[in-house]
């Protein structure tokens, strides 16, 4: 069997065989996965690295859907695959990925053939769908506010968040002029301090509270 097979739940022999012919390879950072318009043509088994999966819409603002990191499954490529429709949305790579590409007739004849492998790819499907819905109510119900102090916080490092007002604006779904607005009204209460690039917590407790809010 071959190495990268023993990251993946168990899998019948004759998957196995078939997989394991395969062979991983490797992405560089920034490279375009797939775009708007594109044909699923293979199903991606991420090994290491992180794709980030975007929404673009009419006006040109971009919302982070997901990311598909090792043990995750792309909703988009998966739907493409089994459905034969076109990808909506554009991934790239927002690391460097070491990756292995199941050919979309071998996808198929797996599906068909293997329960294992196809319990592995719905399985990894429906905790991605879990991901996307849980997204759609934050940015449907959740103010502005409470997504930004949530954000913050999950993603301070030493009490510090390396980020653009734009990634910011990108990973949460709204506009960087709103997030610009956002962090000085809580620059202004002493919740963090804005440099450039750069979000420095001040008052975690404060942020908490108000990532608590609806």
């Amino acid at each position: 069997m071959s190495d990268w097979l023993s990251d993946l739940p168990t899998l019948d022999p004759t998957a196995q065989r078939r997989l394991g012919a395969l062979t991983p390879f490797d992405v560089p950072k920034g490279h375009v996965v797939f775009r708007p318009g594109d044909r699923a043509e293979a199903f991606s088994i991420v090994l290491t690295g992180r794709v980030e999966v975007f929404l673009t819409g009419p006006s040109g603002r971009e919302v982070l859907l997901y990311a598909v990191e090792p043990g995750q499954s792309c909703v988009q490529t998966t739907l493409g695959l089994l459905g034969d429709a076109p990808y909506s949305a554009e991934a790239i790579a927002a690391s460097e990925l070491r990756v292995v590409m199941v050919p979309r007739a071998l996808f198929a004849s797996l599906m068909s053939e293997s329960e294992a492998f196809r319990a592995l790819v719905f399985r990894a499907f429906a905790t991605r769908m879990t991901d996307v819905v849980t997204l759609l109510e934050r940015v449907a119900f959740q103010s502005v506010e409470c997504r930004l102090a949530a954000l913050l916080l999950e993603r301070a490092e030493g009490g510090r968040v390396e980020a653009t007002q734009g990634q910011i604006a990108v990973l949460i779904g709204t506009a960087r002029e709103v997030i610009s607005r956002r962090l000085d009204a809580m620059a202004r209460a002493g919740l963090i301090e804005t440099a450039r690039g750069t979000v420095i917590i001040r008052d975690v407790a404060g942020l908490e509270r108000l990532a608590s809010l609806s």
